[in-house]
């Protein structure tokens, strides 16, 4: 069995990590010990006495700018606690983060997350990590959401976590497909009636009509998955 993966997260707000992180399955994950999650305080890497992370971009403009050598100390400090870590920066720039990247991510051991927040980074902070991912094309108040989105997607693929060995493997997304409809009881409700092939007992014939609704589905919704 594959061994546990380490999150490391360098964040300004470590509790927005721990209320996001805490519950359902990742929260039980942590519990069982098949991931770990450490935050890193941006904040005791900052300059002077009001330990300043930002600052004024050169050229002028609107907002505040982390900075490289704060962001570089912080860096520097978790890779000498986790030799070997994947860091990574979450920024709107990077590779558009997706099913397949998770897998990918899933047979880590060691990954860092760093939250960016403000107006941007420092463009030298690229020059510093091992790769750049964005969630989506849309921006957010800072990097930690998409953490825990990481965090989530990739704990879920880890053996055991979600309980079923096949759980995610049928999941939307999977084999370039979004999932089958899926019904529970009562079987009819409002003139609504749960299809009959799933009633009927023949497993061969339920997995046929499951593979051939989540084809039908991807083509008309998510066109783009099976081009």
């Amino acid at each position: 069995m594959k061994a546990k993966i380490k999150f490391n997260i360098i964040t300004l707000f470590p509790e927005t990590i721990k209320a996001l992180t805490d519950y359902s399955i990742i929260g039980r994950a942590v519990q069982d010990n098949k991931i770990e999650i450490e935050t890193c305080n941006l904040r005791d890497f900052g300059v002077g006495k009001y330990k300043q992370v930002d600052d004024t971009p050169y050229g002028g403009g609107a907002g505040m700018v982390l900075k490289v050598d704060v962001m570089d100390r912080a860096i520097q400090k978790v890779r000498q606690e986790n030799p070997g870590t994947l860091v990574i920066l979450l920024t709107p720039k990077g590779e558009k983060y997706g099913q397949k990247k998770a897998r990918e991510l899933s047979k880590k051991n060691n990954i860092t997350l760093v939250c960016g927040h403000y107006e941007g980074f420092d463009e030298r902070i690229r020059d510093l990590v091992d790769g750049e991912i964005s969630i989506g094309d849309y921006i957010l108040t800072g990097g930690e959401t998409a953490a825990a989105a990481i965090i989530d997607s990739v704990s879920r693929l880890l053996p055991g976590v979600l309980g079923k060995e096949d759980s995610s493997i049928n999941e939307s997304f999977e084999n370039s497909l979004l999932e089958y409809p899926q019904y529970t009881k009562p079987r009819a409700y409002k003139g609504m009636e749960v299809p009959e092939v799933l009633t009927g007992g023949n497993h061969d014939e339920i997995k046929r009509w499951r593979k051939d609704e989540a084809k039908k589905i991807t083509k008309v919704k998510r066109p783009d998955l099976s081009d």
